[in-house]
């Protein structure tokens, strides 16, 4: 059934029919329609999954869709018009040009931390620039994955969806592509990027990590706690652009501390247990590894300063550890989850060591108004992103590209930087037949001939 899919996918492709830019923009407005008709049903499926509010899965997920969409609507025709560029005078008269070229089948494997967004959003690239694609939503998020599943064929040509779990997806993969598109992490894109390899298939990666965040005494503290923990807490922890830890001065951590307990009790109320707003883990194996990482990190000397309260399976509170050393349990791995370590740290220059001692981040924050901190952070870490005042909302500007570096991923995508990525730019160059300046550089090289040759070149 898979490859009678993918074949159906690649068939549509080659009869020349996603080529107008008619076609894509009657998809990416079906699309739209799609996320506008149907927004509380996909709202719905995200409260069963993952027990997001109807508010949190219309901003991180529909909405944030829509805007994109928007962003792309308005602009696609202009990035994908063919661009002049120089000829040598060697070879002049003649004319070059680079036009963007679909690649084909795009593959789509989404996860199940924001499977709305993260299914759709790499798919408005891959329309816009004119391919067909495969979307394979997560298993773990088994009512999403159905709406997605039957929501689509109504709206939508050229796109197909296939659900299930490992076995589905190996089968997927087993299939050839013209481009991957991946997030989630790093022990199955080393999977899926064996699979490409098989038939030298492009891959975009997006892994997350440990994305660090430094707060010094220069900037608002109250302010900075308020956003970290939004940043932090949202979808119960579970964003790959999420602050994993925090690293400032001992009397800045210190100063943190009730701030940070303190935005969690104005977000989420007494009991975040009982706030509509506040999420649920994914699953008891997830849950389970997170209740590892708190335990072991307390047990290593980790001081609890809010939260810390589980039940069996889902529900974790928003929880912030103090005195986390680097070699505690919730220092060794993304967290992905509600937990929040603070770390101390004599300075600038010791936070940086601790940042470049990992892998590379999918993002960097930052909360000080010193203009030199700012600098040594961009000069002196790589980090798919950085941002100064705020984490993740970098990943809501359209224009700007997203994706990791390192072990945080490859490749970006998010507005004309999709288009880019699943699209090919092919170089065209229109040489007349007279006068023929080729002579010039031809042998035989003699006397002026050879003058001149050199002289062009």
């Amino acid at each position: 059934m898979i490859p009678d899919v993918v074949a159906d996918l690649r068939a549509t492709f080659d009869s020349g029919r996603t080529k107008p830019f008619t076609w894509r923009e009657a998809q990416l407005e079906g699309l739209d329609r799609l996320l506008a008709e149907n927004g509380a049903e996909l709202e719905a499926a995200l409260a069963a999954d993952l027990g997001k509010s109807a508010t949190e899965a219309y901003l991180t997920e529909i909405g944030f869709l829509r805007t994109e969409l928007a962003h792309v609507r308005a602009r696609f025709r202009r990035w994908l018009a063919p661009q002049r560029v120089p000829v040598p005078l060697s070879l002049r008269p003649a004319r070059a040009s680079i036009i963007r070229e679909p690649l084909g089948v795009v593959l789509v494997i989404a996860p199940w931390n924001y499977p709305v967004q993260l299914t759709f959003g790499p798919l408005i690239g891959a329309l816009a620039a004119g391919n067909t694609a495969l979307l394979k939503p997560s298993e773990l998020t088994p009512t999403v994955s159905a709406t997605i599943a039957r929501l689509v064929p109504p709206y939508l040509d050229g796109v197909a969806v296939v659900e299930g779990g490992p076995e589905e997806t190996g089968e997927v993969l087993a299939q050839r592509f013209d481009h991957i598109v991946y997030t989630g992490g790093s022990r199955v894109a080393r999977i899926v990027m064996r699979a490409a390899a098989e038939h030298l298939t492009p891959v975009t990666l997006e892994l997350g990590g440990k994305s660090p965040a430094w707060v010094d005494g220069t900037t608002d503290l109250r302010t900075a706690a308020r956003r970290l923990a939004w940043g932090k807490f949202l979808n119960a922890g579970q964003t790959c652009v999420a602050p994993d830890y925090v690293l400032a001065p001992p009397d800045v951590a210190r100063r943190l501390e009730p701030l940070l307990a303190e935005a969690v009790a104005d977000m989420y109320g007494p009991d975040p247990r009982n706030s509509p707003d506040y999420g649920r883990i994914i699953s008891a194996h997830h849950h389970a590894r997170v209740v590892e990482l708190l335990e072991g990190s307390v047990a290593a000397g980790a001081r609890v300063v809010t939260g810390g309260e589980h039940d069996g399976e889902a529900y974790f509170a928003p929880t912030v550890l103090a005195d986390v050393g680097l070699d505690s349990p919730a220092m060794a791995e993304e967290i992905f989850g509600p937990v929040l370590p603070l770390v101390a740290v004599d300075g600038i220059a010791e936070a940086v060591a601790v940042i470049r001692a990992g892998e590379k981040p999918l993002a960097l924050y930052a909360f000080t108004e010193d203009a030199r901190t700012r600098r040594t952070l961009l000069r002196e870490t790589s980090s798919g992103a950085v941002v100064f005042g705020a984490p993740a909302i970098h990943l809501a500007v359209p224009s700007l590209p997203f994706g990791g570096v390192g072990g945080s991923g490859m490749g970006s995508y998010h507005g004309e930087h999709s288009v880019r990525t699943l699209s090919h730019p092919k170089p065209v160059l229109r040489k007349p037949s007279s006068p023929d300046t080729l002579a010039l550089i031809r042998p035989p090289f003699t006397g002026l001939k050879a003058r001149l040759a050199r002289r062009l070149m």
